[in-house]
């Protein structure tokens, strides 16, 4: 029998009890989670803290690969190979945490993580100066960090009332922004003074946070019927997506989205030929991203109370689809005036306004983020749970790459300005029309979650 969320606050000994309050609906982020599960709260800035230290170690790898190379390619080909592991780990680490004790599942990979990490300062101290084995073990530690963070999504219904889920959500977002403002800067300075050896060995030593929010987690067993851990369980996981229409369409809205709108592939263009300042631009630009998800978390508070989420996901996806359209007008008009003629020319004017609309871009994106990941916990029945978020973070992991693709392909073939423009559109049109002709998508109710 397929249990609904709302049957498992009752049904369940390890389901979350509502709180005695509700939700407090301020402008800033609502603390609420953090006061109702302890548990929670363990393991939200356990994470939070050993996030840290993989932001580092991503950006120490990637200097050294380059230091031993002198080649951008090489570095890239640490994304390329964990890539597709990556996609592949994200579906089966789902299904595992449908099938065993989620706790044990996110120890057990985070054991994994921690080896891979201490194998890289290993490697760094012997000083090994062939770029396989940090391939290799980058790989590993992306495909263990995938499985655990698939888990530990899965986890936080089982925390945590359905209420506050949304609140939830923009608690991890703020923990992320912090993750990957905080990280790379220590990465950078440490390198810089140091070396990569003590950076790897950092993030070793802060992922023992990480260790503490699980452990101090209580056994988590999933619901219902535990099927194989082969691959049947996968399908059937995807033949439940068919029957879940309102979890399915927020996959697909975010994939348009990210198809069509994704922008960060052509910073290093926007900086060499049209707004100038080079790296410089690439880092503003991408910071602009990252600081619009932190402030839509930081005043997230009014978010918990909106019932209709699928119509919320619609209009912050518009959102974002009119600044990545704005960002494409930016370049246009750049570009009719003849661009900038070397790299440290900066037209500053174009590159605020461009930042701006990034800002725009990943705070819209955030808000639409929090509530897809709402509809997906509070409506999929736990012994889905795990396969459904698999599926998301296969979703939100290579929605961005296509975009990439597509990004690349067309200003290839056209200019700078022409993806964001007419993707913007795309966007805005296409994610529209395809919640109009889908009402139960916009008449999703908070109240009353329905997959």
């Amino acid at each position: 029998m397929i249990v609904s969320p709302r049957d498992q606050l009752v049904t369940d000994t390890n389901a979350p009890e509502p709180p005695s309050e509700q939700p407090r609906t301020g402008i800033f982020a609502d603390l609420t989670p953090l006061k109702h599960s302890p548990a929670f709260a363990r393991l939200w800035a356990g994470n939070a803290v050993a996030g840290i230290g993989t932001q580092m170690t991503i950006v120490a790898v990637g200097l050294h690969i380059y230091d031993l190379t002198r080649s951008t390619f090489a570095v890239s080909l640490v994304a390329l190979f964990a890539l597709v592991p990556m996609l592949v780990f994200g579906l089966y680490g789902g299904m595992l945490a449908d099938a065993f004790d989620r706790r044990t599942l996110a120890l057990v990979t985070a054991v994994v993580a921690w080896c891979a990490t201490l194998t890289l300062a290993l490697l760094a101290w012997l000083h090994v100066d062939q770029v396989w084995p940090f391939y290799l073990v980058m790989t590993v530690n992306t495909v263990a960090a995938t499985v655990l963070g698939t888990t530990r999504q899965a986890i936080l219904p089982r925390l945590l009332p359905v209420e506050l889920l949304p609140a939830a959500s923009a608690l991890s977002g703020i923990s992320a922004g912090v993750m990957v403002t905080v990280g790379p800067a220590l990465a950078g300075v440490l390198v810089a003074s140091v070396g990569v050896q003590w950076t790897f060995t950092t993030d070793a030593v802060l992922f023992a946070f990480a260790f503490a929010g699980i452990a101090s987690l209580p056994s988590i067993k999933p619901q219902g019927e535990v099927r194989s851990t082969g691959f049947a369980s996968v399908v059937e996981g995807l033949r439940f997506l068919r029957t879940a229409p309102n979890i399915r369409m927020s996959f697909i809205v975010d994939i348009v989205a990210m198809t069509f709108g994704q922008p960060r592939v052509m910073f290093p263009a926007v900086g060499m030929l049209l707004l100038g300042g080079g790296a410089v631009t690439v880092g503003v630009l991408t910071a602009g991203l990252a600081v619009g998800a932190f402030i839509t978390s930081v005043f997230s508070g009014r978010l918990g109370a909106l019932r209709h989420q699928g119509r919320a996901i619609r209009t912050s996806i518009a959102v974002y689809g009119g600044a990545i359209l704005a960002f494409g007008v930016v370049l246009l008009v750049t570009s009719l005036s003849g661009g900038v003629a070397s790299e440290a020319e900066v037209n500053w004017p174009a590159l605020i306004t461009a930042t701006l609309c990034m800002v725009v871009a990943g705070g819209s994106d955030n808000v639409s983020s929090i509530f897809r990941m709402t509809i997906l916990q509070a409506s999929a029945p736990d012994e889905m749970r795990g396969r459904m978020q698999g599926i998301f973070t296969v979703v939100v992991t290579g929605g961005p790459r296509v975009g990439d693709l597509v990004a690349g392909s067309v200003t290839a073939l056209t200019a700078l300005w022409v993806p964001p423009l007419v993707g913007g559109i795309v966007i805005i049109v296409v994610v529209w029309m395809l919640v109009r002709t889908h009402p139960r998508f916009a008449g999703y109710d908070a109240l009353d979650p329905q997959p």
